[in-house]
């Protein structure tokens, strides 16, 4: 496998664990903890979905960036390096890396056109064209329609394209990881804002009291479970690509298992700040929570905004830092094939990431019109497909020492005798699960 320049690493632990944590707090943390805590019980659904995030940062998330940084590749390179070890060829796991590559691929191209949606909206919030549309359901919901209708965002799916292609076209430290060191905490302090503001408005009790509610029945429910652990196991970005791509990054004297904990703890804090923000601020206006998906955040969420004191202002904070829990997402999705590009062909930086992105670009001005079913098929199915074959790889084909050894790396404390059963047996039945559930359901996280 050719290498075009010397393998990058991001500067520090901080810098790696920030870019972490904004691959996993995306638009998924914003529209959709949301929607699943209102719907399943408030706080009846965090306790499981704290568990389940705690038990697949344990396993899935230090799996993937263990395997990346010994491998100092991708999937396909990861993947390889575990078959290789077991028979002595790397072909057939650089051949089954394809699978979460190409996923990453897919997922990338259908986040290019929400990621043009939420740059317009974010325009619109500032110059006030959105507060013009007032609490006119006709007039929000066409603006919704022509945006995401075929073509209907093109200039600003070519935007998206754009400002990803100069953040990783400059590389992991100057690029990816500066990026990311300005926009996370500009979008915690945001949100936190957000929810000092909603708080001081009539009616966002209700909300706050709902959040903290805990029905026994709903806990007894396994489909609650079931979903609690869809959330966790896609809002933590365990899909066997972008955690491992930013794991091949990582230097050997770093700790895997530190940074899984600290990424599970700010993935968390990000998904509860998004809902402590919208349904108090759903509430103060009763709006419908159970909206799924694109229709929470362009329609309803407008909606109430546009009904609120200075919903101008929150208006335009908020899709602000939507913009900014996008970008960092974009920005790991398309990190994978770029970095394929330069790994198996010899392509310096900036042309393989031009050549990904104007495809990416490509292909996401053509699928506008079927945005909703692509995101579905790709996160039902390949996802988390591909963070299964990421844990059979090291756990089943490259085994319990090399495992250990892998993810003992640079750790101060090495982890104990539980984390290959956890990976092996616990981690891969409900990866099956998630993969099995996902396709039954329509989806799970």
């Amino acid at each position: 496998m050719a290498v075009a320049e010397e393998r990058e690493q991001f500067t520090s632990k901080r810098g790696f664990i920030i870019s972490c944590i904004g691959s996993a707090v995306g638009m998924g943390n914003i529209w959709r903890f949301p929607i699943m805590v209102c719907i399943w019980g408030g706080l009846s659904f965090i306790i499981p979905y704290f568990i389940f995030v705690v038990l697949i940062a344990s396993s899935g998330v230090m799996t993937e960036f263990a395997m990346g940084r010994r491998a100092r590749s991708g999937p396909t390179g990861a993947f390889g390096m575990c078959t290789e070890h077991r028979f002595g060829d790397r072909r057939i796991g650089e051949t089954i890396g394809l699978i979460p590559l190409l996923g990453s691929m897919a997922l990338a191209i259908g986040y290019t056109c929400v990621m043009a949606w939420v740059l317009k909206y974010a325009v619109a919030a500032i110059t006030g064209d959105l507060a013009a549309l007032g609490q006119d359901m006709d007039a929000i919901t066409g603006m919704f329609s022509s945006t995401a209708s075929a073509w209907g965002a093109n200039g600003w799916v070519i935007l998206a394209a754009v400002v990803t292609m100069l953040i990783l076209g400059m590389g992991i430290a100057k690029g990816i990881e500066r990026a990311h060191r300005f926009m996370i905490p500009v979008m915690l302090v945001l949100f936190i804002s957000l929810g000092l503001y909603v708080s001081t408005l009539p009616g966002a009790s209700s909300g706050y009291s709902y959040l903290f509610t805990i029905d026994a029945q709903m806990l007894a429910n396994p489909l609650l479970w079931i979903f609690a652990f869809g959330q966790a196991f896609f809002s933590l970005s365990v899909a066997g690509n972008g955690s491992v791509i930013y794991g091949s990054y990582l230097s050997d004297k770093e700790s895997v298992p530190s940074a899984a904990r600290y990424v599970a703890l700010f993935d968390t804090l990000g998904a509860l700040l998004a809902a402590f923000v919208i349904i108090p601020a759903m509430a103060t206006a009763g709006g419908d929570l159970t909206t799924a998906g694109p229709g929470l955040m362009f329609i309803s969420l407008v909606n109430v905004f546009n009904g609120m004191p200075a919903g101008q202002l929150f208006s335009a904070v908020f899709f602000l830092c939507v913009t900014f829990a996008g970008l960092t997402s974009l920005m790991n999705l398309y990190e994978a094939p770029v970095a394929y590009l330069q790994e198996r062909f010899g392509i310096r930086r900036g042309k393989a990431t031009f050549i990904i992105l104007a495809l990416g670009c490509l292909v996401a001005l053509c699928i506008q019109a079927i945005v909703s079913g692509w995101m579905d098929a790709v996160s039902i199915f390949v996802c988390p497909l591909g963070a299964l074959l990421a844990a059979v790889m090291l756990f089943w084909v490259a085994g319990k020492d090399f495992a250990e050894e892998t993810v003992n790396t640079g750790a101060e404390k090495p982890v104990g005798r539980w984390f290959v059963p956890l990976g092996k047996y616990v981690y891969c039945s409900l990866a099956i699960v998630a993969l099995i559930a996902g396709a039954l359901l329509g989806g799970i996280g």
